[in-house]
Parts: structure tokens; sequence; C-alpha cells
């Protein structure tokens, strides 16, 4: 086996492996979220899955190009058709609770990939002609190291963000398949089925019914039915409503929407105010709303081209900046009169670092002395959580009391809307009790 070969066949697999990792950690975003819980188990158990890859690599005595042969083309067919979104999504809507589903495609999909991989470099320096050991495991690991750093990069920041998600697994699949037909030459029946494979994963991922997809979302168009409302559109953003509008005039939007148009126009009577958006969803804040002037920020630069022509289907009003929501209020030196938090991944989640002290202190620092700040939370209706008065704790930490309406107080899940001011400052509080009721007093000072 030539040098040229070898390096060839290690840079695939370190490119796909990766690639595989940084496409497994996207495909859970709509169903689990990012944070840091499965984030970190789920890089865990694929460096666990690698390591013992290593170890069975390491035990393999001969037939050399045929064992890695076999281990991509059965890599490619778990990550062309186990990583696809059809896959997916149908595993994580049969197999309840969530965390089942989540261990069995770890256990099915994803850590067999890194098992079958790993093994390639072993035996593949098996076949290095070099005079020293440690030249040939060098050499192999820098090749694969470089597939792996280039395959993150080109994924992530490439395939995914222009061609979406679906393209970027079949490039890991393809990119396999290409390894198996360098290692069989001219066999038949393997040519054979790394054809067949290339087909039925070209297939799965052309058929995944989304309207669209990037590094950081699923979006997804569809038509519903709204008593009251006349061809209703809603925009599901990660399998979760972001924003809805129909054909009435004016149109009907989402119930927390038009809670917070009407407080903003209608309670605080907004003219010509200058209103910083984090979460872009549908655009349906701003829309067909003249008054005041909107500037929308949020991670992904495709959410707004999506949203105009497959929701809104028409301009989008206001500026748009695509940007993680806690660097631009950590950098920005413009000042806004009122900053609306509407951040959501998937579901319910938040990501972890826009719910903390430091980011709710960041947007307090862009907003002007007479400034408001509208959060919208998705909590229980009870708010008897300890997320929720956790989050509702950590929010009044910063601004003081704030206002707490909650839109669905009969459901597990509903809107909380938080509403805060730049004028208070969080205090000590004393309890009215009947030896020592300060009560009438402190009236008298309040009015």
């Amino acid at each position: 086996m030539s040098r040229l070969l070898l390096y060839a066949i290690v840079f695939i697999e370190g490119f796909c492996s990766l690639g595989a990792e940084v496409i497994a950690l996207r495909r859970l975003l709509p169903h689990v979220g990012s944070s840091i819980v499965v984030t970190a188990p789920t890089i865990g158990f694929f460096l666990l899955a690698l390591a013992l890859g290593y170890a069975a690599g390491a035990q393999v005595s001969a037939d050399y190009r045929r064992i890695v042969a076999r281990n991509f083309l059965i890599s490619a067919m778990l990550a062309g058709l186990g990583l696809a979104g059809l896959s997916v999504d149908w595993m994580f809507a049969h197999l309840q609770p969530v965390l089942i589903a989540y261990l069995c495609f770890i256990a099915a999909i994803l850590c067999p990939i890194a098992w079958l991989l790993g093994q390639t470099v072993p035996i593949l320096t098996n076949l290095m002609q070099t005079q020293r050991t440690g030249e040939a495991s060098g050499m192999a690991l820098y090749w694969s190291t470089l597939g792996s750093f280039l395959g993150s990069l080109t994924l992530s920041l490439v395939v995914m963000q222009w061609l979406g998600v679906s393209a970027a697994v079949a490039a890991c699949a393809f990119g396999l398949l290409i390894g198996v037909l360098l290692l069989a030459g001219r066999q038949a029946t393997v040519v054979a089925l790394a054809l067949a494979t290339a087909g039925l994963v070209a297939a799965i991922n052309l058929l995944h019914d989304l309207t669209a997809d990037t590094a950081y979302a699923d979006y997804v168009v569809n038509a519903v039915e709204i008593e009251g409302q006349q061809d209703a559109r809603a925009f599901m953003v990660n399998k979760s409503l972001a924003s809805l509008i129909d054909a009435s005039e004016p149109p009907h939007y989402t119930r927390y929407i038009e809670h917070l148009r009407r407080i903003l126009r209608d309670d605080l009577g907004f003219r010509d105010r200058d209103i910083l958006v984090l979460g872009a969803g549908g655009f349906t804040l701003s829309h067909r709303e003249p008054a005041n002037r909107y500037t929308y920020v949020d991670i992904d630069p495709k959410i707004r081209d999506v949203a105009e022509q497959h929701f809104l289907h028409d301009n989008a009003r206001g500026e748009f900046i695509a940007d993680d929501a806690r660097r631009f209020i950590a950098t920005t030196e413009r000042r806004f009169d009122a900053v609306v938090v509407d951040v959501y991944s998937s579901h319910t989640s938040i990501p972890g670092h826009l719910v903390t002290r430091e980011f709710w202190s960041g947007a307090r620092r862009v907003l002007k002395a007479d400034g408001v700040l509208l959060a919208n939370l998705i909590l229980d209706g009870k708010l008897e959580t300890p997320y929720a008065r956790n989050l509702l704790a950590t929010i009044e930490s910063v601004f003081g009391r704030c206002a707490v309406d909650v839109l669905h107080k009969g459901k597990p899940l509903a809107n909380v809307e938080v509403a805060c001011f730049a004028s208070s400052q969080p205090a000590s509080v004393q309890i009215y009790r009947d030896e020592k009721n300060r009560a009438d007093l402190d009236r008298a000072r309040s009015r």
C-alpha cells in the first residue's frame, strides 16, 4: 500500500469521524437542545468509543485493507442513514422518554461510527513502510488529526451554512465511500455495495421534509387551521412554534407576540423609539409596525431570508444583525428604549449563557435610562419549578421587581412575559407582620 494512499485513507477517517460528531450534535439540537449536559456526555461517549476502537484496531493482525474497507462501508451506512433527519426524527418521536431516544441514538449510531473508524490508524500503521514505529504512528495521527480539523471546519462553517445539514450528512457518507473504493480497488461486490449505499444516502437525505436547514436550526413553514384565523401559517424552528401569521386584515400573530406589541405600542405608548429584539423568530414583532425602529439580532445569518421567502412573503421590517445575542450586547455602543429577549434554540431551551446574571446585566447595559426589558420565557404555568423560580430570581437580582404575566395559566408550559424597567434597582425587602407592620408608612412614602 503506497504511503500516499495510506495518508489519504487516514485523512478521510479523521475528516468523517469528527464530521459525524459535529453532525450528531446538530441533529440532537431540535430534540434535546445544546446545553452542556447534552454536549459534554455526547462528546464523552464519542471519545470512549474512539478509544475502544483504537484498542480493537491494535488486535488486528491480518487482512488490513479488507477490514478497514468493511469498517468504512458500515460507517458510511450508519452516518448516511442514521444521521439523516428522517431517522433521527423518527427515533425521538417513537422512543420515549427522550432520554431513551438519546441513549439509543448514541449507542446505535454515533458510538459504532467512532468505534469502527477508530480502528483505522492502528490497523493501517502495519502497512507503513518506514524504519521507525514512532514515525509511522506519528505521521498517521498527523493526517488523521488534520482531517478532523478540516472536517469540523468545513462541515460546520461551509457545508451546513450554505447547503444545509443533510448535505453535510451526505458529504460525510460519500467521503467514507470514496475511502471504500480506494481500498477495495476493482472488487465488484464491494463497489456495488458502495454505489447502492450512495444511492440510499442521497435518497433519504433528499426526502427530509424541511423548508430549510442551516448550521443552527431546522425551519419548517406549515399551513395550520386555527379558529378565527384565515390561511394561517406557522413558522417552526427546531420543532417549536416560533411565529404565526394569517391572511386577516390586520393579521393575527401568536398570543405572546400580540401581547408584546400591545405593551410596546399601547401600554408604553412607544413612538419613534429604538427597539432591540434578541432572537428573530419570524420577524412578526415589527410586521406592519412603522411607528418604531427595530433591530433584530439572531445567531443564524440565514433566518431572515427563510422568514421573508417562506413565511412573511414580504420584507422583514427592521435592521438585522447576525450575531450571538450575548456577544452583541457586550460589544455594542448603541442604546435602546426597549430590549425584547426571545431566545430559544429548541422547544423550551434557552441557551445556558443567555440565562445568567451576567447576560441580564448586559441587557440592562444597552438600555437607555428610561428603557424597558421584555422577556418571553417558557416556564411551567404555576411558576413552581426550580428552573422557573431561579430564572425569575436571576432577572430580578439585576432589575429589581419585575412584572410577570403568565399567558396560559392552565397549561403545564406557558409563555411567561416579564417586564423590567431600567429605572428600578434591586433592593432588600421586609416582610409585613402583625407585630411590626410598616405597610401604611411604606404606602405613604411611595406616593
